[in-house]
């Protein structure tokens, strides 16, 4: 374990950053999962862009079997199921085009893309409206291209799933619960492509995952006693604030 860690070569304030990020991953995916995505760009720092995302996504799975398993019964499978075909799909289109888009192009249109929808939705919050949306079969095919897509090229879907699942209403537990599904799932689907498609996945990035699990433990725990504090309405303010957040770091 010691030997494939070693190739990483990192000094003691890299580890403690990778550690920061790793409670953050843990917190987001019991909590608030835009948290995640801040965390995103200093795994790039320490790691580099193209490693850091291989990194990354088993330490992401690790906090959403946890979250699966702590709010399994939260899960609106209607809505999840609107999404996931849709979401393959995305994933699809990641791989084939990821390398003819460049990343700061594609940063710009996914920030731009979810800023419109982030105003819509303070918007209808403004409005005190508490009906959920429309849901038309479109509309969940966009939201579950934009998720796989985005996930596949840079782990930055939270912002667009938020928003879909903001629109539609969730209470707080039941946004959780199905976002963790949702996650869990396109994951272990990117993980064949990583390994097989990308080549990212190797036996020292799985030891470097298998050494944060206790880590991503620690966050998703705190996450779950943080959010259980948290009333319903400011829940939706959070989220909002952080998937705005979340936006800005996609524009610098």
């Amino acid at each position: 374990m010691l030997d494939l860690l070693s190739v990483f070569n990192l000094s003691w304030w890299e580890w403690g950053l990778a550690i920061l990020c790793a409670l953050m991953f843990g917190f987001s995916r019991t909590a608030f999962n835009s948290v995640s995505i801040l965390a995103i760009p200093l795994m790039a720092a320490i790691f580099g862009g193209k490693t850091s995302s291989a990194i990354v996504l088993p330490l992401l799975i690790a906090g959403d079997l946890m979250a699966v398993k702590k709010y399994n019964t939260n899960t609106n499978w209607s809505y999840l199921l609107r999404l996931l075909p849709w979401s393959l799909g995305g994933l699809t289109i990641g791989v084939l085009v990821g390398n003819l888009v460049n990343d700061r192009q594609f940063t710009l249109i996914v920030g731009f893309s979810v800023l419109l929808c982030l105003v819509f939705m303070i918007w209808l919050e403004r409005r005190g409206n508490a009906k959920p949306l429309p849901n038309p079969w479109w509309l969940g095919a966009l939201i579950g291209l934009a998720g796989g897509f985005t996930t596949m090229i840079g782990n930055a879907a939270g912002p667009v799933i938020n928003v879909y699942f903001l629109a539609m209403r969730l209470p707080k537990f039941e946004f959780i619960g199905t976002s963790a599904w949702y996650y869990l799932i396109v994951n272990l689907a990117k993980v064949p492509l990583q390994i097989f498609v990308w080549k990212a996945v190797t036996p020292s990035i799985l030891a470097f995952a298998t050494v944060m699990i206790p880590v991503i433990l620690i966050g998703a725990v705190i996450g779950i006693k943080t959010v259980r504090r948290i009333p319903e309405k400011p829940f939706r303010m959070v989220v909002t604030a952080l998937t705005g957040a979340a936006v800005l770091k996609l524009f610098f």
